[in-house]
C-alpha cells in the first residue's frame, strides 16, 4: 500500500508538473531600434496586450540603429532573436531574400480587409499575393518653422510659406551671419542624409515637371532636365542664396532644436522629441508647392512582421501581438507618444486630427504622397547621398552628377529585377 500510494502521489505531482508547465505563459521577442519614443510607446502597448491576454508575455528588445540589420542577420538564422520584428518597408525585398520574415497568415490578416482599410501605400509590403507585414503608423513630411525666428525676422508666425518662392524669401530673411559672414542660424536646412533627398526626389522633381522613376519602378528617370533645375534649386539655397549649409550642427534636427534655423524638413516622427523641448515655439505646415501650385510628398513607414523563427505557440501568439498593434488603439496610442500617423484611414482621418494645427498638415500629405519603392534601400540612400555630395561639396555640374547617380542606381535596379 505504501509503495501504491506513493506511486499515485509521484503520479500526481507529475501530472501537475505537466499542467503547471503548460499553463506558464507563451514568452515571444519583439525587436526595434533605438528611438526613445517609440519604445516608450511600445512598452505602453505591450503593457495593455499583456493585460488582455494573460497568457502570452512579450520582451521588447532594441539596439541602435547603425547594428539593427547586423543584430537579425545574425540571430535569425541561429534560430534566436525576434518572433515579431519591426523593419522599413524599404528592407522588405532584402528580407524576404533572406528568410528573415514569413508571409502574414491570411486568416487572421486577409488581404482585402487590409486594402479596405489601411491607406493604399501599404501595397508596397505586398509580394506575390502576400501581405509580409503591416504598419502601426505611416509618416509624411512637412515644414516645421521657428516662430520665434520668423517672428524677429518681421514674418507673421501665423503664415509660413506656401510656396517654393516664399520658402526662399522667408528664408533669407531669417538666415543669420556674423560680420565676417559665418553662419549663425540658418534660414533653411540643408540636409541630404536626414529627409532632404526623399524631398528632392518626391517632391521637388515631381513639382518641375519630371518623375523619379517609371511607372514600373524599374528605370530610373530623374536624370531629366526635371531632375536637374530640381537639383539646381536645392543646391543654390547653399550656392546661390547661402540660407543655409550642409552639415552645419551635423543634422538638420539638431540645428532646429537648437533654435538655430528657422526652417527645416523633416517626417512626423519628430513631433514626440520637438514636443518635449520647453519654450521651443514651432508650427508645421505642408510642403510648399511648386510653380504650378502643386503639391507632392513622400510617405514612409515601418512596419511589424512575424519572423521565421515562430511556429507553433509562438506563431499563434505573434498573430495575435500582430493585430493587436494595428488596431486603431493600438494606432492612436503611437500617434500620442510618438507623433506617427495611423496607417488606418478611419482611425487617421477623424474631425480632431484633420483640424489638429500639428497633425493636419501630415494628414493631408497623404493623400498626394508616393512611397518609393526601394529594392535595395541601403545601396540607393548610398546613391542619393554621393549625388548630393558631388553638387554640394565638389561642385559638379548637377547634370553631370544626376547622370553618373542614375548609372548607379539603375544597376541596383538591374541586378535586382534580372533576379526576379
Amino acid at each position: 500500500m505504501r509503495g501504491f500510494r506513493g506511486m499515485v502521489l509521484g503520479l500526481a505531482m507529475s501530472i501537475g508538473a505537466i499542467s503547471g508547465a503548460r499553463a506558464q505563459p507563451v514568452e515571444i521577442e519583439y525587436w526595434q531600434y533605438v528611438f526613445d519614443a517609440r519604445i516608450k510607446a511600445m512598452n505602453e502597448l505591450i503593457k495593455r496586450f499583456e493585460a488582455a491576454n494573460p497568457n502570452i508575455k512579450v520582451k521588447q528588445t532594441n539596439f541602435p540603429y547603425a547594428d539593427y540589420q547586423t543584430k537579425i542577420a545574425a540571430a535569425l538564422p541561429a534560430g534566436q532573436g525576434p518572433d515579431v520584428v519591426q523593419l522599413f518597408y524599404g528592407w522588405l525585398d532584402n528580407f524576404v531574400a533572406a528568410k528573415f520574415i514569413q508571409p502574414l497568415p491570411k486568416d487572421a490578416f486577409p488581404p482585402q480587409e487590409i486594402e479596405k482599410d489601411f491607406y493604399p501605400i501599404v501595397s508596397a509590403m505586398k509580394r506575390n499575393g502576400e501581405y509580409y507585414g503591416l504598419p502601426t503608423a505611416v509618416r509624411s513630411l512637412a515644414l516645421f518653422y521657428n516662430k520665434k525666428l520668423f517672428q524677429e525676422a518681421g514674418l507673421d508666425p501665423a503664415k509660413p510659406p506656401q510656396t517654393n518662392d516664399e520658402l526662399l524669401e522667408d528664408a533669407k530673411k531669417t538666415v543669420k551671419r556674423d560680420s565676417a559672414g559665418n553662419l549663425l542660424s540658418e534660414g533653411i536646412t540643408l540636409d541630404f542624409p536626414g529627409q532632404d533627398y526623399h524631398w528632392w526626389r518626391e517632391t521637388l522633381v515631381r513639382q518641375m515637371g519630371g518623375a523619379p522613376y517609371s511607372d514600373d519602378n524599374r528605370k530610373v528617370t530623374y536624370d531629366s532636365e526635371a531632375g536637374a533645375k530640381a537639383l539646381n534649386w536645392y543646391a543654390d539655397l547653399q550656392r546661390v542664396h547661402k540660407v543655409g549649409q550642409a552639415g552645419f550642427m551635423d543634422e538638420g534636427q539638431a540645428a532646429f532644436r537648437a533654435g538655430r534655423a528657422a526652417m527645416t524638413i523633416d517626417g512626423s516622427f519628430r513631433l514626440g522629441a520637438f514636443n518635449n523641448i520647453k519654450g521651443f515655439e514651432w508650427g508645421v505646415a505642408e510642403l510648399p508647392a511648386g510653380p504650378d501650385g502643386k503639391r507632392y510628398n513622400f510617405a514612409s513607414y515601418w512596419v511589424n512582421a512575424i519572423t521565421t523563427k515562430a511556429t507553433g505557440e509562438k506563431l499563434e501568439a505573434a498573430k495575435k501581438f500582430m493585430a493587436f498593434v494595428t488596431t486603431p488603439e493600438a494606432m492612436q496610442v503611437w500617434l500620442d507618444t510618438v507623433g506617427e500617423l495611423p496607417a488606418r484611414r478611419a482611425a487617421a482621418e477623424t474631425d480632431k486630427n484633420l483640424s489638429h494645427p500639428i497633425y493636419g498638415p501630415f494628414l493631408k500629405a497623404l493623400n498626394y504622397s508616393t512611397a518609393t519603392v526601394f529594392v535595395d534601400e541601403a545601396g540607393q540612400r548610398q546613391v542619393a547621398l554621393d549625388l548630393a555630395n558631388r553638387v554640394l561639396i565638389q561642385n559638379q555640374d548637377a547634370k553631370a552628377a544626376l547622370a553618373e547617380a542614375a548609372k548607379a542606381e539603375q544597376a541596383i535596379l538591374d541586378r535586382y529585377y534580372a533576379g526576379k
